[in-house]
């Protein structure tokens, strides 16, 4: 014999369909917006703090003659600068919704977001990660005299804290997509 159940030893309430007109039947309560999410003050700080270093790390990559000698580097400049276009584009967003009191919390522009500082995210530390390590090894070479080392490092350490800036911005756009 199975093991189930039956409604004469574990009754089940019946939840009503109808709405019965009570004061019990208010719409649910919405989550507070937490700082750092869109729309927020804390969220326009972070997308600041993420343009900042990024437009840092590819100015001065760019301004670096010979750059293009590693494709670590070239896909640093790539990844960083997508990053900051990405930052600076939800910056304007976020001051706009701040300027015109809008919520932004719509599951549609949530999850754009979420999915957006993602990509940028993983793009933006596997470029860091992979400039990081031919800076190392030019720098284990002895070859720092004919290179930018300091460059590079710079450049790399702006990626790194871009991409740390990230990360909370991701967590928390996750976390409310989770909620809405």
């Amino acid at each position: 014999m199975m093991n189930v159940s039956r409604p004469a030893i574990h009754p089940v309430d019946v939840i009503p369909v109808t709405p019965t007109g009570g004061a019990n039947d208010r719409p649910p309560v919405r989550m507070k917006d937490v700082q750092g999410m869109p729309g927020t003050t804390g969220g326009l700080i972070l997308r600041l703090s993420q343009f900042v270093p990024a437009l840092i790390s590819v100015s001065v990559m760019v301004t670096t003659s010979d750059f293009r000698s590693a494709t670590a580097f070239c896909c640093l400049v790539l990844a960083v600068g997508l990053q900051s276009m990405w930052s600076l584009s939800l910056f304007v967003i976020d001051a706009y919704a701040l300027l015109v009191r809008r919520s932004l919390r719509n599951h549609f522009v949530v999850q754009c977001f979420t999915v957006g500082d993602g990509i940028t995210s993983t793009l933006t530390f596997a470029a860091a990660s992979a400039s990081a390590g031919i800076t190392v090894l030019i720098n284990d070479l002895d070859k720092c005299n004919v290179n930018h080392c300091t460059r590079f490092e710079t450049a790399t350490a702006m990626a790194f804290i871009s991409w740390f800036a990230v990360s909370p911005s991701f967590i928390l756009n996750f976390w409310s997509l989770a909620t809405l």
